[in-house]
């Protein structure tokens, strides 16, 4: 069972290492408009701009007047801010002329040098004063976000508060006399002041990335001045304008967008799954076939009996000559021999391959083998009865630590 084991942990050590090193691949980062924007610092994407158009005045009783006549001039200027590409503010000054007519000399901006219409008499005064928007950027909300971008369309709405300035005629003049006589000495402000509140549609064209070139359609609702006899107001004064404009972006001008980490595409690791799949087959097959080994009855041991050599002579290294402690031995190993005569040996010549080479080693062998069955001999062993041979392996395979082992000549029983 420890085999399976280690080969499922280096299965899993693999595959660890595979997956650590997909992860160890470089992630880049990003920014993905999907994932919104970020909000620049107050001091970023502030604007100036100034636009000059026309506007076209309807208030009540103010339909016996030429429609051509109603139109008059006006102008803007103003600071902002865009806090996100979708929401900002700007602030600034409107200056609109309103052209209408009034019922009563009383009114504002009676124009004592035009004749009466109808009956009314022609009014021309201008309104001047700070406004404030709420600006909301329809392309950025509906389109998303895009620097790049050419066109952008946005609404807003406001209010503010105007100042009246209206011409002034000499305070002796006769209102009887002949209207068109009399000279206007100028404007000045009167002590009208009315509120007003507006509504638009900005369209701007991006020249550059600092300017850009406007289009803004606007409704103004202002509070009517008195143009009817008797106390009290009338109703809300109503005008239309379109405005040309140019506006310039300080820096910074754009928005970051969320930063997002892009992951490498992963590896590939099928061909992994495959050789895992392969591997836990194998292993599923190792175990059965381990548990069919363990279940299988051991055979009984078969007990072989080796047999010890009659005689085992050693020799010093590089050394073949019998001792006389060797001779000793052989008298009484020949005195066996000479008492079984019906039985044969073999004695066999044995070198270490540690030392020497080859060709001295077989020399030794046989040096070794020949002398020991020559004293044999001359002990009085028949010949016949005595093999002798030699071996080139090695005597003990113990390793080169018992290579003196080696160095030896065997008698054996054949």
């Amino acid at each position: 069972m420890k085999k399976v084991t280690f080969l499922s942990f280096i299965c899993a050590l693999f595959l660890g290492q595979a997956a650590f090193a997909q992860q160890a691949q470089e992630v880049t980062y990003v920014e993905d408009p999907t994932q919104g924007y970020l909000f620049n610092k107050f001091k970023d994407n502030w604007f100036i701009g100034v636009e000059g158009g026309a506007g076209f005045y309807f208030s009540p009783g103010d339909n016996t007047r030429d429609w051509y006549n109603r139109f008059s001039p006006a102008a803007s200027i103003y600071v902002g801010k865009w806090f996100s590409p979708e929401i900002g503010v700007r602030l600034g000054v409107n200056w609109l002329q309103c052209k209408g007519l009034s019922s009563t000399p009383d009114g504002a901006g009676i124009e004592w040098d035009k004749p009466m219409i109808d009956g009314m008499y022609q009014q021309k005064y201008s309104e001047i004063g700070p406004v404030f928007d709420v600006m909301f950027n329809l392309t950025n909300m509906f389109c998303g976000y895009k620097p790049g971008r050419v066109y952008n369309i946005s609404a807003y709405a406001g209010a503010g508060g105007y100042f009246t300035m209206s011409k002034t005629f000499p305070e002796s003049m006769d209102k009887t006399e002949d209207l068109g006589s009399i000279l206007n000495e100028g404007w000045e402000f009167t002590n009208d002041r009315v509120l007003t509140f507006r509504a638009g549609l900005l369209n701007t064209f991006n020249v550059s990335k600092q300017v850009q070139l406007s289009l803004d359609i606007r409704y103004s609702g202002i509070d009517n001045h008195k143009d009817e006899p008797g106390e009290g107001w009338n109703k809300t004064s109503h005008d239309l304008q379109a405005y040309v404009g140019v506006t310039y972006n300080f820096p910074k001008r754009e928005w970051n967008h969320a930063v997002v980490p892009v992951c490498p595409e992963p590896e590939n690791c099928d061909p992994l799954r495959e050789r895992l799949e392969a591997a836990d087959a194998r292993i599923a097959d190792l175990e059965k076939q381990l548990k069919a080994c363990l279940e299988r009855p051991m055979p009984e041991p078969v007990v072989v009996e080796e047999v010890a050599p009659l005689a085992t002579i050693y020799y010093p290294i590089n050394v073949y000559k019998l001792t006389k402690k060797d001779i000793i031995l052989l008298e009484s190993i020949a005195e066996v021999m000479k008492a079984n005569p019906e039985k044969n040996y073999v004695i066999t010549g044995w070198a270490d391959n540690y030392t020497g080479n080859d060709k001295i080693n077989t020399r030794l062998r046989q040096n070794r083998v020949d002398g020991v069955k020559k004293q044999l001999v001359k002990l009085g062993v028949p010949n016949a009865q005595v093999e002798a041979t030699i071996n080139h392996s090695n005597l003990v395979d113990l390793g080169e630590k018992y290579q003196a082992l080696g160095r030896a000549v065997t008698i054996e029983e054949k």
